[in-house]
């Protein structure tokens, strides 16, 4: 390996625990703790050479976000191949969905609610976004029986977004989680009934 290999390969590393490191900050205190000083000392490394890999804290969320992306991506993957059919596979990945957002909340409101400069449905918008998005609108085209794929996918996502924030904010009754994605699932699966022509 040259100098030069092993010089990128350790710069990926310390970027990777840098992440790291700002995940499990947040988690354990929440996004308001997370600063540069804060997590220098909590990786042993001096401030500049966090800068030298973040132009600072939103940077670092972004990363954050974009690595929160890809798990998202790889999750509805699993869950829409694993399905049988097409009312199963939104099913499933309206699950997945859900349960990503549970699970790492505070990845997903670096995702989705925090001040970074990810921007959707641009043919410059990151590949991670891009391939999350993709997921969903996979699972609708199935269902999408004339509708625009697009539009549905994004009211899907819409739902789904309002559903995890909602609930996470307790305005929604906990015991009725699997009533409302029946619901949501059975809204995206009954394709309208075209007016005849005369």
């Amino acid at each position: 390996m040259s100098v030069q290999q092993r010089r990128a390969r350790e710069q990926a590393e310390r970027r990777k625990l840098i992440i790291s490191a700002a995940r499990e900050l947040a988690e354990a205190e929440g996004w308001g703790v997370v600063t540069t000083r804060r997590l220098a000392d909590q990786i042993e490394y001096s401030q500049p050479v966090l800068y030298k890999h973040f132009k600072g804290k939103e940077d670092i969320i972004r990363a954050v976000a974009l690595e929160g992306f890809d798990e998202l991506a790889s999750a509805l993957r699993d869950a829409r191949r694993s399905a049988r059919s097409p009312s199963t596979s939104l099913r499933a990945l309206a699950w997945a969905y859900t349960n990503f957002a549970f699970r790492n909340p505070t990845v997903y409101e670096a995702m989705f609610t925090l001040s970074v400069d990810l921007v959707f449905g641009r043919p410059d918008s990151p590949d991670s976004l891009v391939e999350a998005f993709d997921e969903l609108r996979q699972a609708v085209t199935e269902v999408a029986g004339g509708r625009d794929v697009d539009d549905l996918a994004e009211l899907a996502w819409c739902a789904l977004h309002g559903l995890v924030m909602l609930n996470r904010s307790g305005r929604l009754r906990p015991s009725h989680e699997e009533e409302r994605l029946s619901l949501f699932v059975e809204q995206f699966t009954v394709i309208p009934a075209q007016p005849e022509v005369a």
